[in-house]
């Protein structure tokens, strides 16, 4: 899953990447950038 990464500023592959889903029922991925291992999250929507 590729998502945007905050620290490095550039969408970066997530590595350990788990999906969940928020309190307001929407799904997202969980995951920590494969470069310097900051904590990523992607919304996927319903």
């Amino acid at each position: 899953m590729e998502g945007y990464c905050l620290k490095c500023r550039q969408k970066r592959e997530m590595k350990n990447d788990q999906e969940t889903t928020t309190a307001k029922g929407l799904r997202m991925v969980k995951g920590q950038c494969s470069i310097c291992s900051t904590n990523m999250s992607k919304i996927l929507g319903k």
